[in-house]
């Protein structure tokens, strides 16, 4: 049997064009011999859809979408994609279910509900989906082999791989060989995170050696606000031999004979955070209609990352950097910050606030007089913060540009962000990586894409907000180097204080102060713009209250 992988971008809502994509790609499968094409989950309306779900004329759209599919594949190929499918016999449970449908042209040969739904970290598919019946039919005959067919989340569930972290009582893969499936098929919307393509290939080839059946797996690639999906289809023998594993975040159509092999790829897992981000940022530019951006340079690391990465997303002739220099902005900072403009060709304005900080003091003096400062007071400091932001809102408002978000993970986490300041923007590109993870890909890209355009010096100042004389961020806040694993066990492995303590050597107190840190900022965290997810714990799939006592 010779199959296709259509590993495809879609655009979430726009079912008409998606669907003239797969009968593209279908016709490209055909024409290349393949008797099998597959599709990613929820391919007719993009995944995730979310809300877009619950209207009725939405989903009446999808339908009418699907049957333009079927009815115009091409001759010679089966086609199995995701659509989102109404439940006729609905006696109770939601009206709809994510499910894979198999096609001919002009023809449904069967289709598969997805079984099991995911509602963790950023998934929420119980909201609209009802899942399959223990004893839904899997199984259907395509070129003289019984293909069994499921949906993502289905092949996560293998009780010898996931033992002690078994979420759901039923496997559809082992589902699939009871029915007699010579070869099983899965159909994804799997959001990138780091690591995740080892697991995935991991996941796969145990499967197939378990069940001695060869399993293809098809997965989305594209920016979907901050999900990032990476793609890395591949298909695995029943032995467990690689026969093919697509390129990550590129689109691609690949016809495979399932007697073919090859050696698993070595991969770069800095070079692909950095693919990640700029496709999010591209991707999320294009899709919500905006080709320029802006962000304000301000000579740190920060900001050069992220201004590396909309250049090498949009064109450094879309973007327009700023610097807005206080009294208290160093020299260096500014040259630092006008040298990455130029060396990148990016437009760079100066534009000082202090007229505008001034104003604000004469203005409120007065009035905050009366309200003596307390120890730690930032309200200056903000302030300054947050004339900034009135001022690249300001150029983002005129122009319509996008403002880049330039905050990390680390200070973000820990509240060392100004709301409605340098939180301002429409997309958060480096947000979810801490701080370290800035320095590791700002070196990695100025190497190897960004022609060493980063200065030096920025890449090894001690990191300050400038915010007053002198100030350095570890003043405020540990070393990056003792803050970063803290943060991290803390967020992403959600471990207790005294967890925390031990595994990284820190002091309790210490991490108590910066667990204390994490919850009193969560109200800043709801007001993020969206932010590009690249861990498997970033701030989108957190969600803890924010007027509450627990403390750690």
């Amino acid at each position: 049997m010779k199959l296709a992988l259509a590993q495809l971008d879609f655009v979430i809502g726009d079912v008409e064009a998606n669907v003239d994509r797969m009968l593209e790609a279908a016709s490209d499968a055909a024409a290349r011999g393949a008797d099998l094409v597959l599709f990613p989950e929820l391919s007719t309306t993009g995944y995730p859809p979310r809300d877009l779900l619950n209207l009725s004329w939405f989903v009446r759209a999808a339908d009418a979408a699907l049957e333009r599919l079927v009815r115009e594949l091409p001759d010679g190929v089966v086609a199995v994609f995701g659509a989102p499918r109404r439940r006729h016999d609905r006696r109770g449970g939601r009206a709809l279910t994510n499910s894979a449908v198999v096609a001919a042209r002009g023809r449904v040969l069967l289709e598969v509900q997805k079984a099991l739904l995911p509602t963790y970290d950023v998934f929420d598919e119980r909201r609209y989906f009802e899942p399959a019946e223990p004893d839904v039919p899997r199984v259907v005959s395509i070129a003289g082999r019984r293909v069994g067919v499921t949906i993502c989340e289905d092949m996560w569930n293998d009780r010898l791989l996931w033992a002690e972290d078994r979420m759901y009582d039923r496997d559809p893969v082992a589902e699939c060989v009871e029915q007699g499936a010579e070869l099983v098929v899965n159909v994804s919307a799997s959001p990138f995170s780091k690591g995740k393509g080892q697991t995935r290939r991991r996941l796969v080839s145990h499967a197939a050696t378990r069940w001695r059946v060869p399993l293809a797996y098809v997965n989305a690639t594209g920016g979907q606000d901050g999900l990032l999906f990476d793609g890395g289809s591949l298909v695995v023998a029943a032995d467990g031999a690689l026969v093919t594993e697509l390129p990550t975040f590129e689109e691609r159509v690949a016809v495979v004979d399932l007697a073919e092999r090859v050696d698993e790829p070595v991969v770069d897992e800095l070079a692909l955070l950095g693919r990640a981000l700029v496709m999010g940022t591209a991707d999320y530019a294009k899709k919500t209609g905006m080709s320029r951006f802006c962000l304000g340079l301000s000579g740190g690391i920060d900001s050069a990352l992220a201004l590396g990465l909309g250049a090498l997303a949009m064109g450094a002739d879309a973007g327009v950097t700023f610097g807005l220099p206080s009294r208290y902005s160093s020299e260096h900072s500014i040259a630092d910050a006008r040298a990455l403009a130029d060396a990148l060709g990016v437009r760079f304005e100066i534009v000082p606030i202090d007229p505008a900080h001034q104003a604000y003091e004469q203005m409120l003096e007065p009035v905050l007089a009366t309200a003596p400062a307390g120890p730690g007071d930032v309200t200056w400091e903000n302030v300054q913060a947050r004339v900034r932001g009135a001022t690249l809102m300001a150029w983002a408002n005129r122009t319509g540009a996008l403002l880049l978000t330039t905050g990390n993970k680390s200070e973000c986490a820990v509240g060392y962000s100004t709301l409605y300041g340098d939180s301002c923007g429409g997309l958060a590109v480096i947000a979810d990586l801490f701080k370290l993870e800035v320095y590791a890909l700002a070196r990695h890209l100025n190497q190897h894409r960004l022609g060493f355009a980063i200065p030096e010096s920025t890449l090894t100042k001690p990191p300050s907000a400038e915010l007053r004389p002198g100030q350095r961020d570890d003043e405020s806040l540990p070393p990056y180097e003792v803050l970063d694993p803290i943060l991290r066990c803390l967020i992403e492995d959600e471990l207790g204080v005294d967890e925390t303590s031990r595994r990284t050597g820190a002091d309790e107190a210490l991490v108590r102060s910066l667990a204390k840190k994490v919850f009193l900022a969560e109200y800043k965290r709801r007001q993020f713009a969206p932010t590009l997810r690249v861990s498997n714990r970033s701030w989108t799939g957190r969600d803890f209250p924010i007027a509450m006592r627990a403390r750690p």
